[in-house]
């Protein structure tokens, strides 16, 4: 009884451990809590709000977010509203900025992505995430 038992458990963790592991190897670029931010496009608050009128802030965070409390000056774009949002951003925006987006913190995946699109579809230069997020921006307030 106890063997057959003890044989059930292994079937069933190695059956749990195939798609773990082909899900490791698929998503093995993608994983949340692994940075895809180089350094170079990551900017701290502090040298965000060094920059002071030659910054533009870029909420990534849903609207429910943005409308509860946000970066003074910030515009909201995020990924559900892109197509909606991307040309309001566009009128404000002016190639001397630099552009630094947030979302909530620094495990979210929202400013890396707005980020993203920004320089790929936008080709926009001098796109920045901050480091840490709204959480940070909070801290340092």
């Amino acid at each position: 009884m106890k063997s057959a038992l003890l044989r059930q458990i292994i079937l069933l963790a190695a059956a749990a451990l195939v798609p773990a592991i082909g899900e490791m190897i698929y998503f093995r670029d993608r994983v949340s809590w692994h940075s895809a931010i180089p350094a170079s496009e990551l900017v701290t608050v502090e040298q965000a709000r060094a920059w002071g009128d030659g910054a533009m802030w870029v909420d990534a965070r849903p609207d429910e977010d943005f409308a509860r409390d946000h970066v003074p000056g910030a515009i909201l774009l995020n990924e559900d509203r892109w197509n909606e949002l991307l040309p309001q951003f566009l009128t404000a925006w002016s190639p001397e900025k630099k552009v630094i987006v947030y979302c909530s913190a620094q495990s979210c995946n929202a400013a890396r992505e707005v980020a993203k699109r920004l320089r790929d579809e936008a080709q926009l230069k001098n796109v920045f995430v901050l480091e840490g997020g709204w959480e940070e921006w909070l801290k340092k307030k």
